[in-house]
């Protein structure tokens, strides 16, 4: 120990305590303090520097929570053994809800991701955060202070092609709905301003509009998404601004739109000066094709967010505008908001800049993608839409069974999903159909049981008969 410290710390523009968290924790990463090596008491360390007791003390609590000392009681601080592997599998100490038939019920309503490490990615973020610049929690959000935060956002996206970008193109948003309705603030003007949507889609499309006042119009889809014919048809018998699409991940089929039936849209769209609004909350894989904002550079706006590959619980979106129209896109945001707390900001920056985090990103889509074969392998004799980096099947339901009595005899088996009305305009015609959502807050034993009684209940659908 005596090897590590000078007879007083040198000047430093940081706190003190800082200089001291810094020098022992240097002197871990170069092993010259091994593990159960016993650190100074408080007080006598403080004499030899020439610094008060509590400014050890509080350097010792720092590393203390980071994990590299450990305090014991009676016996004093020691250099811990190295931290457990990032993974912590919190969801096996979870309780489950118990009914009498079943050992847990299982919702498959929305995804529910496997923690790869995530949890403990925050949790370590967190602490960080917490050591930060006090002003970081005193102040107001500026635009400026946004910077680090945006770039990191530009990093993390950097293998997709959505055309070029920079930080400043970069609006922070909360979540994939916030995200949403920014950009409908932004773009869609007059009293009954009109949006469209696919047949089947997303229900928040159809309620950002309903906060902005305005009339959602579905359109004719197929299995690669928006029909182009129809599209066209629409736009010929209304004034529309604005379409919704999810090209990458169609939600709630699951499908994609290829390369050239999105170029067929943008001419459409092009044509009767339409603006292209891309949700791509749901892409967990490669993109497929360019995005919308790639084809269409003055029309392409790009929604996402970290909710369906890293947490949902963060709230933690973007939204990227068209080049010409990012000043008008964080207007709207800074008028409405400001923006996002700045703790939250700089723990989402730590998040996506951690090296380590496109790993647990790709181990997530990985461990999800067994809940998919679990799933495939009960019920791919059924018409069933899926792919292996998408969170959810589409079960077009056999005959016999519709989809809400479908999705209501499930919930008396303990499952609880979505049928397919819940994705239709209010008087639009929906399929019987349901959207199986992934659920890695359970065992795969336990998915697959849930799987087996959805398996029966196909196999047996009811033989009522209405008079």
């Amino acid at each position: 120990m005596d090897t590590i410290w000078p007879e007083s710390l040198p000047k430093s523009k940081g706190p003190k305590y800082t200089l001291v968290a810094d020098t022992i924790r240097k002197a871990i990463d170069n092993n010259l303090l091994e593990v159960g090596t016993k650190l100074p008491p408080v007080r006598e360390l403080a004499y030899r520097l020439q610094i008060t007791p509590g400014t050890v003390a509080r350097a010792y609590t720092i590393l203390t929570d980071e994990g590299l000392l450990s305090a014991e009681v009676g016996r004093g601080t020691f250099v811990a053994p190295p931290k457990a592997p990032l993974l912590d599998d919190v969801w096996a100490r979870q309780l489950h809800l118990r009914d009498d038939k079943y050992e847990a019920n299982v919702s498959l309503f929305s995804p529910r991701l496997a923690d790869m490490g995530q949890v403990a990615l925050i949790r370590e973020c967190m602490q960080k955060v917490a050591q930060s610049d006090p002003r970081l929690f005193m102040n107001y959000p500026t635009r400026d202070a946004y910077k680090p935060m945006r770039q990191a956002v530009v990093d993390w996206l950097s293998d997709l092609p959505l055309g070029p970008i920079s930080q400043d193109d970069i609006v922070l948003t909360h979540g994939g709905q916030n995200g949403l309705c920014l950009v409908f603030q932004t773009i869609l003007r007059g009293p009954k301003p009109i949006v469209l949507v696919e047949d089947l889609s997303y229900a928040g499309f159809r309620r950002a509009g309903e906060l902005m006042r305005a009339e959602v119009i579905g359109v004719k889809m197929d299995k690669w998404g928006v029909d182009p014919s129809a599209m066209e048809h629409v736009l010929r018998q209304s004034a529309a601004q604005a379409i919704c699409v999810s090209p990458e991940v169609q939600n709630p089929t699951g499908s994609h739109t290829p390369l050239e039936r999105r170029k067929e849209v943008v001419e459409i769209a092009r044509r009767f000066g339409v603006q292209i609004i891309e949700d791509d909350c749901y892409r967990m894989g490669d993109a497929r094709a360019p995005s919308y904002r790639a084809l269409a550079p003055e029309r392409g706006w790009h929604v996402s967010s970290i909710s369906k590959i890293l947490t949902p619980a963060l709230r933690v979106g973007f939204a990227i505008a068209p080049r010409e129209r990012s000043v008008d896109l964080r207007r709207s945001a800074e008028y409405g908001y400001f923006g996002l707390a700045q703790p939250l900001a700089e723990l989402a920056r730590l998040m996506l800049s951690d090296p380590r985090t496109r790993q647990i990103a790709k181990d997530v889509r990985t461990r999800m993608g067994e809940y998919v074969r679990v799933a495939v392998n009960a019920l791919g004799g059924f018409d069933l839409n899926w792919a292996s980096d998408v969170p959810f099947v589409w079960l077009n339901l056999p005959s016999g069974w519709r989809a809400a009595a479908f999705s209501r005899a499930a919930e008396r088996e303990g499952i609880q999903l979505r049928s397919a009305d819940e994705f239709a305009l209010r008087d639009g015609r929906a399929p019987n159909a349901v959207r199986i959502a992934m659920n890695g807050h359970v065992s795969l034993d336990q998915f697959e049981d849930a799987m087996q009684r959805l398996r029966r209940l196909l196999d047996n659908p009811p033989e009522q008969i209405s008079v």
